[in-house]
């Protein structure tokens, strides 16, 4: 079964027919983001004067560049995760030895308070 979709989308005041498997709000999405990319560079002064070739490789650039950043936002993400999870594997750690802790310290006033009550029968 083709899950192929055919979404119509405006690109820099152009209607591209785009064709995948992405939902039709996704390609949207996709191309919202390449329009802000293009108003972005437009308002920079110069930017137009340059030729097609030039301001499409400033908007790979540029693209390229936020790809990156994501990636290793991505990456510092992932780390405070894992660090995150090695603190909250220690606290678990820390807390069921503080649990054995208790209920042994519990057992032991049972015990004295069961000597203590057995002395005073006597």
């Amino acid at each position: 079964m083709d899950s192929r979709r055919s979404t119509e989308v405006l690109i820099d005041g152009k209607i591209y027919a785009l064709g995948g498997n992405e939902e039709e709000s996704y390609i949207h999405r996709l191309a919202s983001y390449i329009n802000e990319m293009i108003i972005t560079l437009k308002h920079q002064e110069g930017f137009t004067k340059q030729s097609a070739e030039y301001q499409n490789i400033m908007i790979q650039l540029n693209m390229a560049d936020d790809y990156f950043k994501a990636r290793e936002q991505t990456a510092r993400l992932e780390q405070q995760k894992a660090e995150m999870e090695k603190e909250i594997y220690s606290l678990k750690h820390e807390l069921v030895a503080t649990q054995m802790k208790l209920e042994s310290a519990k057992l032991e006033l049972v015990e004295t308070r069961k000597s203590a009550d057995s002395g005073k029968k006597e």
